[in-house]
């Protein structure tokens, strides 16, 4: 049996942002772990948000365990990674 890589997902968001809630819905929805990093209140991560957004401060960016990066993904664009994922 296959382990799910799910562990080390890490979403950076903000208490704000609509696109933020509905990824974690579909994150709880599919029973798939992350941690969850908030940029209003961690400086630090709201660094990194920049630096992998190419300057940019946009949420939620979702970084995967195998390095990639999804920016404002969509739901299906989520779901399909997520899938990947099992």
């Amino acid at each position: 049996m296959q382990e799910r890589q799910t562990a080390a997902i890490v979403m950076y968001t903000t208490d704000w942002c609509p696109d933020c809630w509905r990824a974690k819905e579909i994150m709880k929805a599919m029973q798939v772990p992350y941690t969850e990093v908030n940029i209003i209140h961690d400086e630090e991560a709201a660094e990194e948000v920049i630096r992998l957004n190419n300057g940019y401060r946009s949420v939620p960016t979702i970084v995967f365990p195998d390095g990639t990066v999804l920016t404002e993904p969509n739901t299906t664009t989520l779901v399909h990674k997520l899938q990947s994922l099992q």
